[in-house]
């Protein structure tokens, strides 16, 4: 490559030298070989340039390789950062162990840990800080949730019991009594929110049943504490028996899926439940005549009880949070149970409930767990709040007691008046006012704080005889009609005046 330039140039010169006068060869002469030596010197300087770029180039290769290798290397670092020990160190502090012990403990976990770089252990530790500053917020979060529903639970048995206390004594008043259900049926609901926030809290419901239930009880409970109960019917339910620590978690994951069929269901439709035993224990089918769900919502149905059942968090509900699936999932998970939707017979959905038969008995049932005065009453759970120990009110019934002696039949003679056209007015059996009744009572109970005898005092004096007033003899009041329509017409029958009916008593309520 170097002699090539060099002989070309010196052939040039001998060809100058040879063509050029004698006087000008040796000044052509020196320049050719000045120009053959600096052709030289070129190639050579080329020559060199292309080893060292070859040089330079081979040792790019060599470091963009080793680039390449540590790349990769890091790659897998974190992949297995990510994969193998981030995984590994948030289950040990899931297990309890603090970030600090989860650090100094990782080369018990793989002895390939323990050799990690630096910049990984602090990435691991601070990542570690940051999941368990985020874990206590999120179980302080939830204790007060569940605190404050035991709180809510507290408040509504206590409110229950003096309920139950008030039914005792108010029971012979029917509007007072209507009242009083009303008031139990709205507590009922307050108790069922406040037992679906502490079961997604983590915690339980917080009633419990000390003797066993039948089940037919345990689906009128769950019928109880929602709003729309008239609207189930029970079909063919199994005669078996519930465990006295089942019975809440049943009614409770019962009365969502009832609340979710009325709910979704158009109102004038019925929702029917039946309950039958199967291999596995008894399936509670709840059907109703809503609208089917579609592919697309089932789907996201399911997945909401698969994301409670592997306990969702609370922050995950949203903004306007559908507790019933939830609830049902968390006690699903909880006690072993089942649910799934399916397509109903009526168009709706049908929600089945598998209950276990570790939660069934053969045992009797002496408790129930609906109507009034249950042999079974619930009692706070051992994680409720106990609420304020009161003492026994002495309690005064609304109405006096009704002596042995006396007929329990309404015997209320019937009050028959007379028109001023001379016709018979028939009254409804005499119904005092609420406001009256009030009155009176107020009045005996003045009355006993003074000492001065009342109505209803046992040792009252005879009253005398009243005389008797002068009274239609029985019958005039035909002859005064036929006598009337011989005779002229009454002035007042000319121009008739339509009178309002007559308003009924005050105190009437509307029974359930």
């Amino acid at each position: 490559m170097l002699l090539l330039p060099a002989i070309v140039m010196a052939a040039a010169t001998g060809a100058a030298v040879a063509v050029v006068a004698e006087p000008a060869r040796t000044a052509v002469g020196v320049c050719g070989a000045v120009a053959m030596l600096l052709v030289l010197a070129s190639a050579a300087e080329a020559v060199r340039r292309g080893r060292a770029l070859r040089d330079l180039r081979a040792e790019h290769a060599r470091h963009t390789a080793y680039l390449e290798r540590r790349i990769a290397a890091h790659d897998e670092e974190m992949a297995r950062l990510a994969t193998e020990i981030t995984p590994a160190a948030i289950y040990r502090l899931r297990c309890g162990n603090s970030p600090y012990e989860v650090i100094r403990d990782l080369a018990e976990i793989d002895p390939s840990y323990g050799r990690l770089p630096p910049a990984q252990v602090a990435l691991v530790k601070s990542m570690l800080d940051i999941v368990d500053h985020e874990e206590a917020l999120r179980d302080s979060a939830q204790r007060s949730f569940v605190n404050i529903a035991r709180r809510v639970q507290s408040i509504v048995h206590q409110q229950a019991a003096e309920l139950r206390e008030m039914e005792e004594d108010h029971g012979r008043n029917p509007e007072v009594f209507d009242d009083l259900l009303r008031i139990d049926h709205g507590t009922m609901l307050i108790g069922r929110l406040a037992d679906s926030i502490s079961v997604l809290g983590g915690g339980r419901p917080g009633r419990q049943w000390p003797n066993p239930v039948p089940l037919y009880s345990v689906l009128r409970g769950a019928m109880s504490r929602i709003l729309e109960y008239r609207r189930i019917k029970l079909d063919s339910i199994a005669q078996v028996n519930v465990r006295g620590i089942s019975v809440e978690p049943v009614i409770h994951a019962a009365a969502e899926l009832l609340d979710n069929a009325t709910r979704y269901s158009p109102p004038q439709t019925e929702v029917h439940v039946t309950a039958t035993e199967v291999q596995t224990g008894i399936a509670i089918e709840i059907e109703d005549a809503g609208v089917s769900l579609s592919e697309e919502a089932r789907a996201r149905v399911e997945g909401m009880l698969e994301r409670a059942k592997v306990g969702a968090d609370l922050q995950e509900l949203g903004e306007s949070p559908r507790l019933g699936l939830a609830v049902v999932g968390r006690l699903c998970t909880a006690f072993d149970m089942q649910v799934s939707l399916r397509t109903s017979a009526y168009g709706g959905v049908r929600a089945v409930l598998i209950i276990p038969r570790e939660m069934l008995t053969s045992e009797p049932a002496p408790g129930y767990a609906h109507g009034i005065g249950a042999a079974a009453a619930p009692k706070l759970g051992p994680g409720a709040l106990e609420g304020p120990k009161r003492t026994p009110k002495k309690r005064r019934p609304t109405s006096p007691k009704i002596p042995t002696t006396v007929s329990m039949e309404d015997d209320v003679p019937v009050v028959t008046e007379w028109t001023a056209n001379g016709l018979p007015q028939r009254r409804s059996r005499v119904k005092t006012p609420l406001s009256k009744r009030i009155a009176e009572q107020a009045a005996i109970e003045q009355a006993e704080r003074e000492g001065r005898p009342t109505i209803w005092s046992t040792a009252k004096p005879e009253p005398e005889p009243e005389p008797q007033k002068d009274e239609p003899a029985p019958g005039a009041w035909v002859e005064a009609f036929w006598n009337g329509l011989k005779d002229k017409p009454d002035p007042f029958t000319l121009k008739p005046r339509t009178q309002p009916a007559r308003r009924e008593a005050d105190d009437e309520g509307d029974l359930k």
